[in-house]
């Protein structure tokens, strides 16, 4: 009985402490990597002002080659949105969508929401700068965890997380952008 007693207090005493420690914790997640590419802006805004344009250098299409998906709104204007439905549980399930669109200063906002295989949202974002005479793509998005789960964030290291995928995204872009600048 006694053994059962300190169990419940030490068990007590953890799940409290998680407590405590979760409040001064942000749940607030921001991540971003950029390239530089060669070639004008206007060449890699083409590349990255709509989703479809965006698909053509995700690396995550490579989870799937047979994912399903499906297209809706008018392409490069708020609104346009892709779902997307794989088997492949690294994919999982979810949709993208384009919440602002900024042409003067070369941004693209949009709106993530991952159903399967666990449930969370983001904003992501791509914008393209000048650097000289080339042009620097940054691709990043921010997100929330939620309290109590805040804690996680002293677990969590984003760039051993995606900061492989973001490469090799941005890599791609600018393979795309770079060809017949």
């Amino acid at each position: 009985m006694k053994v059962l007693k300190w169990i419940i207090i030490i068990l007590a005493s953890i799940l409290i402490s998680w407590l405590v420690l979760a409040v001064f914790i942000s749940g607030d997640i921001k991540y971003e990597k950029s390239i530089v590419i060669h070639a004008p802006v206007e060449k890699v805004w083409e590349n990255t002002n709509t989703l479809r344009g965006m698909d053509q250098w995700s690396p995550w299409n490579d989870l799937d080659p047979n994912m399903k998906k499906d297209w809706t709104g008018i392409t490069g204007e708020a609104g346009e949105k892709v779902r997307w439905d794989s088997k492949n549980e690294d994919a999982g399930k979810g949709w993208q969508e384009i919440k602002k669109i900024d042409k003067v200063n070369k941004r693209i906002d949009t709106e993530i929401k991952f159903l399967t295989p666990y449930e969370s949202e983001a904003n992501a974002y791509v914008s393209v700068t000048p650097e000289g005479n080339e042009s620097k793509a940054t691709w990043g998005f921010t997100s929330k965890i939620p309290y109590p789960f805040t804690v996680m964030k002293l677990f969590m290291n984003m760039e051993d997380a995606i900061g492989k995928d973001y490469q090799e995204g941005l890599s791609r872009l600018k393979k795309i952008s770079e060809k017949n600048k």
